[in-house]
């Protein structure tokens, strides 16, 4: 052990065992042309994937203050697959399948045990996304972090052909759009979350609300966020959809608009599908106004599909196919104004 590092407070040694602790989580991804871990750099051969024009798509992205939630409830097994999902699902909605992906962990203190619960989680994600972990960093901070803090980001590449780019340009007046439900709040709106049910007057984390079916709050706002890689390759294998779009931070109201072309809107039937009852409780104990709800939250649909109406029944059978519920939930419309148009009613 190197004294007058572990005297400024880094343990050189804890670093050492996360390594051995995590090399089996990273080896439960492998995959055609990637490396392993341990080395200065991920390593990634394309020429084993075939493409002909390939374009690679990249995205980051952390888990914001859902991370307090796991401090809480002391459970830091599931939000590595929150940060896996936060990135693969961004890139996976412009056509790309994920091809590897990267971590970051900053700490206070390392604690093997306690890291390489993010880590399994991390490689939990990476396997529904058939992403490898092909590398990563454990930044020990001791003046920057407190003794059991953490931080965790991600990275992600994709391969698309290039022909096959999905950038909602295909978007045309009369396309359909589907939803993909939620698995809850995912990971986003966790600081007006926390507030609203964590703080003076919320129920608590070990609160069991009625409509949350026994289970307790914590569990419910520790539900990681899905992963739609299965549900969407074939649909872009088969080059059925004009856009889509990963709801997150900014909701309907700022995620939808970023795949419209101009002189179209997306207009959606408010009603038209299932808000599970968690959004309800953020509403009413947030006192958020309704409609604001839908430019802050998912709301129970996690990606908006875009299909024109020629394709809506070859859509429909690969979903079912994949054992993927949908709903129906709006279509696209002329308008000069563009954006998102809420409707009331089914």
């Amino acid at each position: 052990m190197p004294e007058a590092y572990e005297k400024a407070g880094v343990n050189v040694e804890a670093g050492y065992d996360l390594v051995r602790r995590i090399q089996s989580h990273a080896a439960r991804t492998a995959r055609p042309g990637a490396g392993g871990i341990g080395g200065f750099g991920g390593l990634f051969d394309l020429s084993l994937l075939g493409c002909r024009e390939p374009v690679l798509v990249s995205g980051t992205d952390g888990v914001g203050t859902k991370l307090m939630v796991a401090k809480q409830m002391g459970r830091h097994d599931t939000i590595g697959v929150d940060c896996v999902a936060m990135c693969v699902n961004d890139i996976l909605a412009q056509g790309a399948q994920p091809l590897f992906f990267l971590d970051y962990i900053a700490c206070g203190h390392n604690d093997p045990a306690l890291l390489e619960q993010v880590v399994k989680g991390v490689a939990d994600g990476c396997v529904q996304a058939g992403a490898a972990l092909i590398g990563g960093e454990t930044a020990e901070m001791p003046d920057m972090y407190g003794q059991d803090e953490y931080d965790l980001a991600g990275f992600t590449v994709g391969l698309v052909e290039k022909e096959a780019i999905v950038d909602g340009s295909a978007i045309r007046p009369g396309d359909l759009l589907l939803g993909l439900p939620s698995s809850g709040l995912h990971s986003n709106g966790f600081s007006l979350v926390r507030k609203a049910l964590l703080g003076e007057g919320g129920p608590g984390l070990d609160s069991r609300p009625a409509s949350l079916g026994g289970h307790t709050l914590g569990e419910e706002l520790l539900k990681p966020t899905r992963i739609y890689v299965s549900a969407l390759k074939p649909l872009f294998d088969r080059g059925l959809l004009n856009g889509a779009a990963h709801i997150t931070g900014g909701g309907f109201v700022e995620k939808v608009p970023r795949i419209l072309p101009d002189g179209v809107a997306a207009r959606f039937r408010l009603g038209s599908w299932r808000v599970p009852p968690i959004f309800d409780l953020v509403e009413t104990y947030g006192g958020v106004d309704h409609r604001e709800m839908y430019n802050i939250f998912n709301m129970g649909i996690g990606m908006v599909l875009v299909v024109g109406r020629d394709r809506l029944e070859a859509v429909e059978e690969s979903l079912r196919g994949q054992g993927e519920e949908y709903s129906l939930i709006g279509d696209v419309v002329a308008s000069s104004d563009g954006g998102v148009i809420l409707e009331d009613g089914e």
